[in-house]
């Protein structure tokens, strides 16, 4: 176990981890920007990858963020998409993650860091995505002494699973908003585009077992075109080519995760992702893919389900298709009862909240 280390940082620094995906930095650099921007802090970025800082560095133009490359394990891929062991760059850098008064982050790998001899570090812990999955309440988020969550929802969830309490959890809204692309346009015809977004979790996605089957099935409908953009952290193989001219396939790219996709689709097809919650944020016809015949009616994890139709086989999804546009006003209502609960839209930007609530916490345990 690594010895404790001798904490050096001012009252006003702060650290915010960059070490798991990029799709989670969009929750955390807005609120990273505005308080070293507005706030008088000093905020330090801190990741293995060149290529993250790299990227992080793309949105700072003004160069207010301090980046910290931090020691990589020996022989561990660096990407975007793939990073290293959590764990091993906790281990590998912990005297100099340790070094921070305060520390942010949205992973909760950095839980680990609580076990270790003298830690005393603030941890703040900034929730990324809204959605309803039960793999999204770990039990390491009760290692933090500050939680920022989106909204009202992810608040009462994690207290009434003793993993947050109502002094340390507060919602600050969707951050990931202010950092969104706009649309683009990535086919030559006018059809409806359909962004279809499979999560990894293979026991609730059937992406996992039936992706060919699937792919089959919107080569064959051809009045609409695809965008097939599975989750980035999702192992299952996808062709490098698209089978049809009516498929565009993204096994990870930025157009996944600054909502390009999410901007620039008619409809959203999907089963158990929050970026169906970006979708909605100008609501839209959504489907869900129940192709295992889970029973979903009642249960929290699937309560996004009632914003649009279910389809149950794929032979359903034609005609489920075509009569989406017709059905969406009887379900946006839902839609915009869920965005309020699940993102919290309010007139004050997400990332100006979060940076109070985190320089309140700051000069409270200084």
């Amino acid at each position: 176990m690594p010895a404790a280390a001798i904490q050096t940082s001012s009252p006003r620094q702060i650290a915010f981890l960059a070490i798991s995906e990029a799709h989670q930095i969009f929750h955390w650099l807005p609120a990273a920007l505005r308080l070293a921007q507005h706030n008088s802090a000093e905020v330090s970025v801190l990741s293995p990858s060149r290529q993250m800082l790299d990227f992080i560095s793309t949105f700072d133009p003004e160069g207010v963020l301090k980046l910290v490359k931090l020691k990589n394990p020996r022989f561990a891929r660096e990407s975007l998409f793939r990073m290293p062991s959590r764990l091993a760059v906790l281990l590998l850098n912990y005297r100099r993650i340790a070094s921070f008064r305060f520390i942010a982050t949205t992973e909760v790998s950095s839980a680990h860091l609580q076990r270790f001899p003298g830690f005393s570090s603030k941890m703040i812990h900034l929730k990324h995505g809204a959605g309803d999955r039960e793999g999204g309440y770990n039990p390491r988020h009760s290692a933090y002494d500050l939680t920022l969550v989106m909204g009202e929802k992810d608040r009462e969830r994690l207290i009434a699973r003793g993993l947050a309490t109502p002094e340390n959890c507060k919602v600050t809204g969707y951050s990931k908003f202010e950092l969104m692309a706009p649309g683009r346009r990535f086919f030559d015809n006018d059809n409806p585009v359909i962004l279809y977004n499979p999560h990894f979790d293979k026991q609730l996605s059937p992406w996992s077992l039936r992706a060919e089957e699937i792919l089959n099935c919107f080569s064959a409908l051809t009045n609409f075109n695809f965008i097939v953009a599975p989750h980035v952290k999702s192992t299952t193989p996808v062709p490098i080519k698209a089978p049809s001219p009516n498929i565009r396939i993204d096994p990870g790219s930025r157009y996944s995760i600054d909502m390009t996709y999410a901007n620039s689709a008619d409809m959203y097809l999907g089963d158990i992702s929050s970026q169906v919650y970006e979708f909605i944020l100008r609501p839209r016809p959504c489907l869900f893919l129940n192709l295992s015949r889970i029973s979903w009616q009642g249960k929290e994890q699937f309560v996004h389900w009632r914003m649009g139709q279910v389809v149950e086989a794929l032979s359903d999804l034609e005609v489920a298709l075509e009569s989406a546009a017709g059905l969406q006003p009887s379900f946006e209502g839902i839609q915009r009862e869920r965005l309020m609960i699940s993102a919290d839209i309010d007139t004050r930007p997400a990332s100006e909240r979060q940076s109070e609530a985190i320089s309140q916490f700051m000069d409270n345990n200084s």
